[in-house]
């Protein structure tokens, strides 16, 4: 009876926190995958959690690593000090075109 309520509130957990509200597949191979992959990322957040100074509640954590997964910031910096921590503005590694043009720099020749 024990075990059976582990694995009613393991489920619980996935639905609540991790928002399997619905398997992808039929395949029982499909459903590891998926159960597999939730699993992991709750372990992460949960390891994040763990370590920051900041006391975040597990779906407080998961809210904002959502909201600010392409903001570039340092993680650490960010799970102890959420609000003082600002986006770090990545450098543009896109080069430019060597032609002469509208939109396009002008480029000197020898350089």
């Amino acid at each position: 009876m024990y075990l059976l309520w582990c694995i009613e509130l393991f489920f619980k957990a996935l639905k609540q926190n991790l928002k399997v509200k619905t398997f992808v597949g039929t395949t029982e191979n499909a459903l590891f995958i998926q159960i597999w992959t939730a699993l992991i990322a709750m372990l992460l957040i949960k390891y994040l959690s763990f370590k920051a100074k900041f006391g975040w509640s597990l779906s407080n954590l998961e809210a904002f690593l959502r909201w600010n997964l392409f903001t570039y910031r340092d993680l650490w910096d960010w799970i102890d000090h959420p609000f003082d921590v600002l986006p770090i503005t990545p450098e543009s590694v896109q080069n430019l075109l060597p032609f002469k043009g509208l939109g396009q720099h002008q480029l000197k020749m020898g350089t």
